[in-house]
């Protein structure tokens, strides 16, 4: 099967597709044809070395895809062969022809294999973060990063919790995070100050989903660190005693069960904001490295069926 890899660190030009085995299921886990998969900020952080710079090389890329059931693991029976399906790699080997899958939940019938794959990181990022932090109905809740995909993901869950969320982001984006229940505040020099203009007292918590340095600004307004957690500065949570937040400290799983009735409700959405196909993994990182899109890049297969795909 066709896989994506790189063998040394460095920019968009360092992924090739290659040949790899195919991949087989362990018992409670599924394998899917793939025909999306979610691209995520960690994917440009790895092939940089800049996160699990340790693990041997070469290495496959994906966390997160949609696709069609084709093999089950002993004990699985929630699916059967055939069936749509979204969820979160075994192995962070999805930007493939196939995965396997150990986290995963039915599609839900109003979305397409695109808009499914951009699901599975931000949700269960989102919703283990919150949980972590102890967000609850009634908090000020701060999120740095308000307009990407798991903080409009977090943005969303916790405003369903109850909370009073006050999120960062650009001007051109804040009536985005209106639209989802937010109160924007510009991020950048003085953010303390602006946010106190409409929390005199400071937030409760506060989630950094951005990693921008803005950590001391967050300890200060929520009161201390423990009351803080980041799931995208790694070295600043060690240098300000901050808890950074990562999968393989346990998985939200339930969350991507939960989420399709939200879907279907209205209640919750992530945007997909352009799509690639999987040989273009490279243009997809260069576009995604700039930052400047609103929603989720998503890899497409050969395998995806012409009318499945988004216009955007």
């Amino acid at each position: 099967m066709k896989a994506v890899s790189f063998s040394r660190f460095g920019g968009p030009e360092v992924l090739e597709l290659v040949d790899l085995p195919e991949p087989h299921p362990g018992p409670g886990q599924i394998r899917i044809a793939v025909r999306a998969v979610g691209l995520n900020a960690s994917d440009w952080k790895k092939r940089e070395g800049l996160m699990d710079a340790d693990e041997p090389l070469p290495r496959t890329m994906g966390r997160e895809a949609a696709g069609v059931v084709d093999e089950l693991g002993e004990g699985v029976a929630d699916v059967a062969i055939g069936d749509r399906v979204f969820g979160l790699s075994a192995d962070e080997a999805a930007q493939a022809d196939f995965v396997v899958l150990a986290f995963y939940a039915p599609i839900p019938p109003s979305l397409n294999f695109a808009g499914a794959a951009a699901l599975p990181a931000a949700v269960e990022t989102a919703t283990r973060a919150l949980t972590t932090l102890g967000v609850a109905s009634g908090n000020t809740v701060l999120i740095n990063g308000a307009s990407g995909s798991v903080g409009g993901a977090a943005t969303q869950l916790a405003v369903l919790r109850g909370a009073r969320v006050i999120g960062t982001a650009g001007p051109a984006n804040h009536d985005y995070l209106r639209s989802l229940g937010a109160e924007p505040v510009a991020y950048g020099e003085g953010l303390a100050d602006r946010v106190r203009a409409i929390a005199p007292d400071g937030v409760d918590l506060a989630l950094d989903v951005a990693g921008s340095g803005i950590l001391p600004e967050l300890i200060e307004l929520a009161g201390g660190a423990d009351h803080v957690i980041t799931v995208a500065d790694f070295f600043g949570a060690q240098e300000y005693g901050v808890r950074f937040s990562r999968g393989d400290e346990g998985r939200a799983s339930d969350s991507l069960q939960a989420i399709g009735d939200l879907i279907e409700s209205g209640g919750f959405s992530l945007p997909v904001a352009q799509t690639f196909p999987l040989a273009e993994v490279a243009e997809a990182h260069r576009v995604g490295e700039k930052g400047r899109l609103h929603g989720k890049l998503v890899l497409l297969t050969g395998g995806a069926d012409q009318e499945d795909e988004p216009t955007g």
